[in-house]
Parts: C-alpha cells; sequence; structure tokens
C-alpha cells in the first residue's frame, strides 16, 4: 500500500497550489462581495491545460487521472470556492457525461472544446420538483422524425451561463419511469433556450447558478447522448464522480479555514499569551487537522478506485458525506478560534463556512449520501 503521490501528481499538486496563491486568492474577496465571475482565472488555467485534466489527449485533455483532478479541485477551493466548484463542475458534470457516454463525433464536436477551456461545462438535472429525487425529471423530450423537441425547466444549474452545449435529463417515455428518462446535448443559444441567473445564495457568490427554460427547443437525433432511456443510469453514474470532487472541495474548503485559524491561533494574544499556547485551542486545532487528514484519505482512495475501473460508488458516497460535513465543522470551529473577528468579513472564515454549506447539499444531500451507502452495505 503506497500512500505517496506519483511524481505527475506532486508536479500537478506544486502549480496549482501555486496558482491558486498567486491568481485565484488575491481577488476572492471581492468577487464574493460582489458577485463578479472569475472569467479571468479560467483563462489562466486554460493556458495551463488543466481545462481537461482528466479527459484523454485524443480530445485536447490532459490524460491525467482522478486523484490529479481531486487535487486541482482542493487547492482552487482552499482559496476561493466559487472558483473550485466552478472548475468541478465543469470536468465532473459538464465533461463527464460527454466522456462516460458520448459518440466519437459527440466527443469530437463536444468534449474537445471543454477541454480547451473554449467554454464551461454545465450538467441540466435539477428541476423545481425534482431534486433529491432526480426520478421526478418532468422536462419532456417529443421525438418528429429526426428531431427531438424539449421542453421543461432546470433549477440551481452551475456554469450555464458560460456553456455552449450542456447534456440534461428529459422524459422521453412517461410510461416507463425513470427507465424513460433519456439524456441530450442541447446548445445554450438554440431557440427557446433561456438561462436565468438572478439567484441570492448564502455563499458562493462568484460562480454561476442559473434557472434554465425550455420552449420546444429542436434538438437532433445525434445530440441523444447514450442510449434513449438511459438518461436517469448515466446521470447517477456521472453523480458517482462528481461526488469525488464536492468531497475535495470539503477538503480543500476545510484546510483554508485551517490554516488561516492557526495562524490567527499563533499571533493572537489573550491574557498575556498566545492562543495557540491554550490546550483548549490546541485541542481545536488538533482535531481540526485530524479530520481534513482523514477526509482528504477518504476522497484519494475513491479517486484511485474509479482510477483503477473498479466499483466506488459506496466510497464516493463516504467520501462526500464524512469531508462535506467535516468541512462546515471545521469552518464552525475557525469562527469560534478567530472569536468575534470571525464573525467579520475582514477575517475570511465566516466566508469559508457560508460556501461549505452547499457541499451538504449539492450533488447528493447528506441524507441521500446516506441512503446510497445503506444500499451498497447491504441494508436494502
Amino acid at each position: 500500500m503506497n500512500f505517496d503521490v506519483t511524481e505527475e501528481q506532486a508536479m500537478i499538486r506544486d502549480l496549482i497550489h501555486d496558482f491558486a496563491d498567486a491568481e485565484v486568492a488575491p481577488g476572492a474577496v471581492d468577487r464574493d462581495r460582489t458577485g463578479t465571475f472569475p472569467a479571468e482565472v479560467f483563462g489562466k488555467l486554460a493556458k495551463l491545460g488543466l481545462m481537461g485534466l482528466p479527459f484523454p489527449e485524443q480530445y485536447g485533455g490532459g490524460g491525467a487521472d482522478t486523484i490529479s483532478f481531486a487535487i486541482v479541485v482542493e487547492e482552487l477551493s482552499r482559496v476561493c470556492a466559487s472558483t473550485g466548484i466552478t472548475y468541478s463542475a465543469h470536468v465532473s458534470l459538464g465533461g463527464a457525461p460527454l466522456a462516460l457516454f458520448g459518440t466519437e463525433e459527440q466527443k469530437a464536436a463536444f468534449l474537445t472544446p471543454l477541454c480547451r477551456g473554449e467554454y464551461l461545462g454545465a450538467f441540466g438535472l435539477t428541476e423545481p420538483d425534482a431534486g433529491s429525487d432526480a426520478g421526478g425529471t418532468r422536462t419532456t423530450a417529443v421525438r418528429t422524425g429526426d428531431q427531438w423537441s424539449i421542453s421543461g425547466s432546470k433549477c440551481f444549474i452551475t456554469n450555464a451561463s458560460y456553456a455552449r452545449n450542456l447534456a440534461l435529463t428529459a422524459v422521453t417515455d412517461k410510461s416507463k419511469g425513470t427507465s424513460g428518462i433519456s439524456a441530450f446535448i442541447v446548445p445554450t443559444d438554440a431557440p427557446g433556450f433561456t438561462t436565468h441567473c438572478s439567484y441570492e445564495k448564502m455563499g458562493l457568490h462568484a460562480s454561476n447558478t442559473t434557472e434554465l427554460v425550455l420552449e420546444d427547443v429542436a434538438v437532433p437525433q445525434e445530440n441523444l447522448l447514450g442510449k434513449e432511456g438511459n438518461g436517469f443510469k448515466q446521470f447517477l453514474a456521472v453523480l458517482d464522480g462528481g461526488r469525488i470532487g464536492i468531497g475535495a472541495m470539503g477538503v480543500g474548503i476545510a484546510q483554508g479555514a485551517y490554516d488561516k485559524s492557526l495562524r490567527y491561533a499563533k499571533q493572537r494574544k489573550q491574557f498575556g499569551r498566545t492562543l495557540s499556547a491554550f490546550q483548549a485551542i490546541q485541542f481545536k486545532l488538533a482535531d481540526m487537522a485530524m479530520n481534513i487528514e482523514l477526509a482528504r484519505t477518504m476522497v484519494y482512495k475513491a479517486a484511485w478506485l474509479k482510477d483503477q475501473g473498479r466499483p466506488f460508488k459506496k466510497e464516493a458516497a463516504m467520501a462526500k458525506l464524512f469531508a462535506t460535513e467535516m468541512c462546515m465543522k471545521v469552518c464552525d470551529q475557525a469562527v469560534q478560534i478567530h472569536g468575534g473577528y470571525g464573525y467579520m468579513k475582514e477575517y475570511e472564515v465566516e466566508r469559508y463556512m457560508r460556501d461549505a454549506k452547499l457541499l451538504e447539499i449539492g450533488e447528493g444531500t447528506s441524507e441521500i449520501q446516506r441512503l446510497v451507502i445503506a444500499a451498497q452495505i447491504g441494508c436494502y
């Protein structure tokens, strides 16, 4: 059993760590305050060849593994969770459906520009009445000849304002339940396709979260992604991989909050001593460090299993669940260690806490993760 990262993984980690500190961190506070999308950051990531990191080189990707992807998400999230979730969604939700289920023609047409960073990837699953119950999809697709007409709406969709095409689910045969849900690649500039960006969010202010409205959007038959009726199964598989990205976000946000707390505890003095000299604070920091390391190991294990082509659904759910709930606890303790200053935006840990909450909700709530784990261990 070898816990060392490979030479390539170490190189990527060093590269993205320095990039995050130099290019992402300086504007994080202002972006959170103004809701400004970090477009320039992603232009620079594209120049570094990181926008298609885990996808095959033949499509413009980096040919790297899932652990490398997790490392990049973690390091970006360490300084700016809005940037981290944008990157994670671009790869694991935007690119992954194409890589997993697309034809060679679809990969060439749609995955290649994503890998090059020409636009961002997005994924349309959640609807007003279909959140945790993804099988409750109401969006419909009706076929006429070699065309599909799609109507419905999607909500809480990441990156859609910056996507030229995105994969989404629609009901093609209502009588078959979840087996009647199919996936399609839909151009965002198609007539009848509208993107609304009007949400007021608790956190992740610099990420793009949208509502999609489709009114008789015409899509050619060749844009059917995978087999008709397999859309629900396909997107569940995509979510398994996406949960590795969300777990990595949890590790990154927690690491950032911990780093700031440790630094503050060493500098701040009370009763003539630094905070780090008090055992109560030492215990908090020790628990934070321990749980971050545990979560990171769980995320890397799930990523490694995925890279080996082995089952990883249970491990991805466990990593996502543990890392995200751990992240909330770490951020809570980070605010506590900072005291009154922790409640102020100047010290940033309150931003980490606001950003962290989404991780317990997105890509399957904590409750859904427990159901997934229960099924995998044979409870039902």
